[in-house]
């Protein structure tokens, strides 16, 4: 069975080249689309590209033509209705708008759009550039390093346990083929001349004598070469690497009490389905942890958190224990990467504000990698937001920022997880 491997720089039947040259040239209007369809999607739908239209205006190339008006000289071959000199009416506006059912354009254009697909990596990469994980390098200094071991090739040097033994039989015939084959040329021509010698009446006996002394001689030098030698020996070579942490949990925390309606669950969702697309991009293995809460807390599904009609009072505190009940049970911070993200409209009671502060403080921010706090409303802040904002004087693993409508999320989202100043 034989492997083959692709290693040219454009994949089959596309033009990479051309490709990342389109996507740079229309970058601004491609990121547009991009971060529009954010809001089509799951929160854990990223199985796919996205397929989007730019507007065909957008993409026109320049060109040159020649202006209404002014003075122009044309000659019109097979004329017969004009002579030199004579002024020709300017055509009426709105010609050339053909016979058919649809809606042509008096200039030329068309109204639709172009539609471009952009695979998985495309679309993160629009999405997300120039962002990056907060703290990342200082957190995975606390982590356990494993190591796996993987093959690295062949050596000459080795112990035999390790010893590959088809690259050594084809290194000793390679061998053998360099030393012995211009000897056994040169028997095979000796050979024929004996036969010859032999066959013709009155052949001199002493050169049938040489030839044959030449042959064992030369057959003497071949069989003197080694079937196998120390030299052709080939081993396996094994090293080690380190296995970069591939996994990592994310808490989707929200308030779902009556103050929060399905437009400010939409927003939540919004920002949750940015956080879930960017942290795909760093770990292999992502696990979603969902938990909402009004006056009790509980983890459930997907839909169940967006769409639930299950409403009540508010008590934050409830959610950060389950939270941190979750995460001692089932992902340790030794093993994997944990974010959480909240979202809320500030409202709460107001002695429970200062328990979710000192939960944050004692047992969530130090074992989470990073840790923000969005706050969905159009009212002032409340006891809530001031605890959250006030953690910020001792910890740099959370953020706190105020969505007040839809097209504030993902410039929230950008500033949260900008590139940090070297």
């Amino acid at each position: 069975m034989a492997n083959f491997i692709d290693r040219r720089l454009n994949a089959k039947g596309k033009s990479t080249v051309n490709r990342q040259r389109f996507i740079n040239r229309y970058k601004q209007q491609i990121k547009k689309s991009v971060s529009d369809a954010v809001t089509r999607r799951s929160v854990t739908d990223v199985d796919k590209g996205e397929k989007i239209g730019i507007p065909t205006k957008d993409i026109k190339e320049p060109s040159f033509h020649q202006g209404q008006g002014g003075v122009r000289e044309r000659v019109h071959p097979g004329n017969d209705q004009f002579t030199r000199g004579d002024k020709i009416e300017r055509p009426p506006s709105g010609g050339g708008q053909g016979s058919g059912q649809g809606e042509a354009s008096d200039s030329g254009e068309g109204e639709d759009d172009f539609v471009f697909q952009i695979s998985k990596d495309e679309y993160l990469e629009l999405l997300f550039e120039d962002l990056e994980l907060p703290n990342l390098q200082n957190n995975r200094l606390n982590k356990l390093v494993e190591y796996q071991t993987y093959r690295a090739g062949v050596t000459s040097d080795g112990v035999p346990a390790n010893i590959n033994i088809v690259r050594s039989l084809r290194s000793s015939l390679a061998r053998r083929i360099a030393m012995s084959s211009s000897k056994k040329k040169d028997l095979k021509q000796l050979i024929s001349e004996l036969e010859e010698l032999e066959n013709t009446p009155g052949a001199e006996a002493e050169k049938i004598l040489f030839l044959k002394q030449e042959i064992e001689e030369l057959k003497q030098k071949i069989s003197k070469v080694p079937f196998i030698d120390t030299f052709d020996l080939r081993y396996n070579n094994y090293a080690k690497r380190e296995i970069p942490s591939s996994q990592a949990v994310m808490f989707c925390i929200m308030d779902v009490s009556g103050s929060m309606d399905q437009a400010t669950k939409d927003m939540a969702k919004r920002f949750y389905i940015l956080l879930y697309l960017f942290l795909t991009r760093t770990y292999k293995n992502l696990d979603v942890v969902y938990i909402r809460h009004h006056t009790q807390a509980k983890e459930v599904d997907e839909h169940e958190f967006f769409y639930s009609q299950e409403t009540g009072g508010t008590i934050v505190s409830s959610a950060l224990k389950l939270m941190d009940q979750i995460q001692k049970e089932r992902y340790p911070e030794s093993e994997w990467n944990i974010y959480a993200a909240q979202a809320s409209d500030g409202d709460n009671w107001a002695d429970d504000s200062p328990g979710c502060k000192n939960l944050l403080e004692k047992k969530i921010l130090p074992v989470v990698r990073y840790f923000s706090y969005i706050e969905i409303t159009n009212r002032a802040h409340q006891t809530l937001w001031r605890e959250y904002e006030s953690l910020q004087e001792s910890f740099n693993n959370i953020a706190v920022q105020h969505i007040k409508q839809a097209d504030d999320i993902y410039p929230v989202f950008r500033e949260l997880f900008k590139k940090q100043a070297v």
